[in-house]
């Protein structure tokens, strides 16, 4: 957008209100930061941040009121406060400049000039604003050439790099994350301080650098942001068991991929076919037990047996360090890395229907995300290897909407359960129901028994017969 776009873009009602309520206050107020950069970008926002240039907080309150917003948030003790306005958030604070400890990123906050605050932000391209004042209403203030830069595509820092990143080291993975969603490129001298700094990554929270990660990891080309964490030794200090995947053993002649840069590739293709996080971290995490599984055979060479239920079994540990959440999210991704090798599995000439009718219930209604992992973990430079693996896991896909069109599987149990066997044969829990429940399942899916209650029936006093047992009454 050019500077004579933006300057009709906040014509509109709302900022004429911001504007209007710090004339009455006697204030100056500017629009800053990321709403600025995503304007000129042409990029959408939900969030939009004001200074101004006394108290933030009262300021935000009274704006609220004037807007009808919602309730205000105060955070005292960094000055500033928030509330929303429709789908908008807004945060104001007053212009502040900030010092830090050595051992903690949380600043000791203090009033200070318009200059100041601009001068505090971690990146050029962010320290844009925008004039509310009616002397200059819509200018755009540029003092660190965030202008050229954005035009450039350059990630620079208002200060010394390695004192904005010592100062904040969260702005570490910003920068990181910046570089990711915009395609940007580090400036040299930050780059460079990102490897000298990257210890003091360790000081700043799991929840905050996994908020970060997460936004690398949601981007469009989430590889570019893992190379910079990764060449800069970041990663190492984050998530080091994924560094685990990283290199080459070659033994009697025969090596193996690098199944780091084979993980950042899954991870790519997978984001080019869906925009689910928690899909994405699956492609992260389905060859993670690899490193742990890694055996060299001087028949097949090198095999990663098991790989498939072990790193199944390291998601919730793994969640738990990365302050990723324990719930339904992880269980998706423990049954996609579980499940990642099924389909391939099924993928060769004949597809057999007792198998895919085992993927169908194993899978559920997460099928359609498994067969997208499973597309994507093709990586071979082979352009036709890829197309014939393609049209494998399409001719698996065509066979799973018949089979489940035929049978109904999806999110199936067995007709008869466990309470019903109890009560047939007056058992008590324990392994013998397991057992003749699980018969059911297997010789329904095996396609040996009908998928209804009456055959189901039959079978269980076939089977129970041979053990020995007879149902209490006639059944």
């Amino acid at each position: 957008m050019s500077i004579s776009q933006i300057k009709e873009h906040i014509k509109q009602p709302l900022f004429r209100i911001i504007a209007g309520l710090a004339e009455e206050m006697g204030l100056e107020a500017f629009i800053v930061g990321g709403y600025v950069r995503d304007l000129i970008l042409d990029r959408p926002s939900k969030d939009l941040d004001i200074v101004v240039s006394a108290n933030g907080i009262g300021f935000a309150t009274a704006l609220s009121e004037k807007l009808e917003g919602t309730h205000v948030n105060l955070f005292k003790r960094f000055g500033t406060a928030q509330f929303m306005y429709g789908d908008l958030d807004i945060e104001v604070v007053g212009a502040r400049k900030e010092s830090y400890r050595s051992n903690s990123r949380n600043p000791e906050v203090s009033e200070g000039s318009l200059e100041e605050d601009r001068a505090r932000r971690d990146f050029t391209i962010n320290a844009l604003s925008i004039s509310l004042n009616n002397s200059d209403f819509g200018s755009v203030i540029d003092p660190f050439n965030g202008l050229d830069h954005l035009e450039e595509g350059l990630l620079v820092t208002p200060l010394e790099p390695e004192k904005t990143y010592s100062d904040d080291p969260l702005r570490m993975m910003r920068a990181v994350r910046f570089a990711a969603q915009l395609g940007f490129r580090i400036e040299d001298k930050s780059y460079e301080a990102l490897s000298t700094q990257k210890e003091r990554i360790k000081i700043v929270s799991q929840e905050r650098i996994t908020e970060e990660l997460n936004k690398i990891i949601a981007s469009k080309k989430p590889s570019l942001g893992f190379k910079i964490l990764f060449n800069t030794g970041i990663l190492h200090i984050i998530f080091p068991k994924m560094i685990e995947l990283y290199g080459v053993e070659k033994r009697n002649g025969v090596s193996h991929k690098d199944n780091f840069y084979h993980t950042l590739q899954v991870l790519d293709n997978t984001a080019d076919r869906s925009k689910d996080l928690w899909l994405r971290w699956s492609a992260i995490l389905h060859d993670i037990a690899k490193p742990d599984t890694k055996r060299f055979d001087k028949v097949h060479g090198w095999t990663f047996h098991g790989h498939e239920d072990r790193g199944a079994r390291m998601v919730p540990k793994i969640f738990k360090q990365l302050k990723l959440p324990l719930d339904s999210k992880m269980k998706f991704v423990q049954k996609m890395v579980k499940l990642h090798l099924r389909p391939i599995a099924l993928s060769g000439e004949h597809v057999s229907d007792s198998g895919v009718r085992r993927l169908i219930v194993d899978a559920g209604d997460d099928l359609n995300s498994l067969m997208t992992l499973c597309e994507s973990d093709i990586t071979s430079k082979n352009e036709s290897k890829v197309h014939r693996y393609l049209q494998n896991f399409q001719r698996v896909r065509d066979k799973c909407e018949e089979v489940e069109e035929k049978d109904k599987l999806r999110n199936w149990e067995p007709p008869i359960g466990g309470a019903e066997i109890m009560n047939i044969f007056d058992l008590e829990p324990g392994r013998i129901v397991g057992e003749l429940k699980a018969q059911i399942r297997e010789s329904i899916l095996d396609g040996e028994v009908e998928n209804n209650l009456e055959d189901s029936m039959a079978f269980l006093l076939k089977i129970a017969e041979k053990r020995g047992l007879k149902p209490k009454k006639k059944v």
